[in-house]
């Protein structure tokens, strides 16, 4: 058999084309089991209450149709294989549904279209997946915050350009990524916001001409709201691209703060070590302590980011109308970014919330180092009125003469800034040793940084307190949304009961 022979279809006259089936069809068929399946029977239980409400479908057929969704069985529907005998899930379904309730199954499709029908789908997985990534990120930040007041007096250095910078808290660093994911969770609820709003009504793109609520099958669907313009409702795509955006900026962020936790547990490094259920040891190096709970969190990090990138990658260049044509292919990139985001911020939390800090290392670090001399500095401003320029100079003299003789930043003395004075300055400042000392005692440094924002431990105390505050309000917004889904399954539920039961002959 030749290239052609197995590339090109025998007959191309009759739909759909093997080699089209195999590609498009029938991966398709598959994700829409698993993930659209649920979200189409409460689209058709919604829709067809309302129908009824609005008395565009007599409540006999209401009745018929009704019975025939009950008598759906998810897990035979799992079991099928794509045939070609339908195009996709929606025709399959309403094949059953036909053969089930008769003809008059067909009055399920009045004023919709697989359009509407489609985004409301998505829109729905995307927002029970939103919630569930948006659990994991509370729990981290719940665990950043309380391991944070837990290291508000350990002292540690701070990096820039990977050299030591200044003597800071590892609280004041804990915080600080816990106020970046704290932005990222608001993003994440701001892109929920946009994502659970309702395009169902708005049929092929202009709506119908029978007299349908739109509002009521929101309601009914737990959407908070509607998309109103119903051009909007199919063509756009923010909803996507604001929650794969919101996704993609999550992982990029946390992924900082991973590499930060991976070089800590270094064996060189030295400051943390992680708990044994996240470590492995190697096939043939006994002594190892392979950090994996960390390595695979980074690893999926930058997985989700790609997954999430991609989405907005599919939609680039389409046109500003329906996208069935690429719709498909899109959402599993974005549902996989979700899942991933749902799996690696638990991880995470639970490998932080156990790691062990060395604590004095640390501290001997801050203080054997130069990173103190900042200080120094502001003290020659305040005592001697000097310039920063120059007081930094002075300050820079005196460091390089220390670290030519070998000696540590808590070793320079009164003695080398005067002498760094008179080179910089004509004359020698008569420093105080005590005012010396002082500054470059890492933890004096870190008190007087009371400034608001400053890792002065009162400081960081006031900040913890309040982002209690926001964590409480953070669980609380995720609890609520749970809530109102399930408030809408059950007002769903009561409704459909009503019309099975309301009057045996109508």
């Amino acid at each position: 058999m030749g290239i052609r022979d197995t590339i090109l279809e025998r007959d191309g006259r009759q739909f759909p084309g093997k080699s089209y089936a195999e590609a498009v069809l029938v991966p398709i068929f598959e994700q829409a089991k698993r993930h659209l399946l649920a979200p189409m029977l409460a689209i058709h239980r919604a829709h067809l209450v309302m129908l009824v409400e609005r008395g565009i479908v007599p409540a006999g057929q209401g009745r018929r149709i009704l019975a025939a969704l009950a008598s759906i069985d998810p897990a035979e529907v799992a079991r099928s294989r794509y045939d070609g005998r339908f195009e996709d899930l929606f025709f399959y379904i309403e094949e059953l549904l036909i053969q089930r309730a008769g003809e008059v199954a067909g009055n399920l499709h009045i004023a919709r279209s697989r359009n509407d029908m489609g985004v409301a789908m998505y829109r729905m997985v995307l927002r029970r997946q939103l919630l569930d990534v948006l659990d994991g990120m509370v729990a981290l930040h719940q665990t950043l915050v309380r391991l944070a007041e837990e290291h508000v007096d350990t002292l540690c250095l701070a990096y820039t350009h990977t050299q030591p910078a200044q003597p800071t808290t590892l609280a004041h660093y804990l915080l600080a990524a816990a106020d970046v994911l704290a932005r990222d969770i608001e993003r994440l609820q701001q892109a929920y916001r946009q994502v659970n709003r309702s395009p169902l009504g708005a049929a092929a793109l202009t709506t119908s001409g029978f007299p349908v609520d739109r509002q009521r099958v929101a309601e009914l669907l737990g959407f908070d709201g509607l998309v109103e313009n119903s051009y909007d409702a199919i063509a756009s795509v923010d909803y996507l691209t604001e929650a794969a955006a919101a996704l993609q900026l999550a992982f990029v962020h946390t992924g900082r703060m991973v590499q930060d936790l991976l070089v800590w547990c270094t064996q060189e490094f030295g400051a943390l070590r992680l708990a044994d259920a996240y470590v492995q040891c190697s096939s043939i190096m006994p002594q190892k302590r392979n950090p994996v709970g960390l390595e695979h969190a980074r690893a999926l990090l930058s997985s989700g980011a790609a997954s999430a990138a991609a989405v907005v990658a599919v939609i680039h260049n389409t046109p500003f109308g329906d996208i069935v044509d690429s719709e498909d292919d899109l959402q599993p990139h974005l549902w996989r970014a979700a899942e991933v985001g749902a799996r690696v911020f638990p991880l995470l939390a639970n490998v932080v919330g156990t790691v062990e800090v060395n604590r004095e290392l640390l501290e001997r670090r801050a203080r054997a180092s130069f990173a103190t001399v900042t200080e120094l500095a502001d003290a020659l401003v305040r005592h001697h009125g000097l310039d920063f320029r120059t007081a930094h100079r002075v300050v820079a003299r005196a460091v390089a003469r220390a670290t030519a003789a070998g000696r540590t930043a808590a070793e320079i003395t009164a003695a080398d800034v005067a002498a760094a004075s008179a080179e910089v300055l004509g004359a020698p400042l008569a420093v105080a040793e005590d005012t010396v000392r002082q500054a470059l005692d890492p933890g004096v440094f870190v008190r007087v940084r009371r400034v608001t924002g400053g890792p002065a431990p009162e400081e960081v105390r006031r900040m913890l307190a309040a982002r209690g505050q926001v964590q409480a309000s953070l669980r609380a917004w995720v609890e609520e949304r749970r809530a109102a889904l399930k408030r809408a399954e059950a007002e769903l539920d009561r409704a459909c009961r009503e019309l099975a039961t309301d009057g045996a002959g109508a």
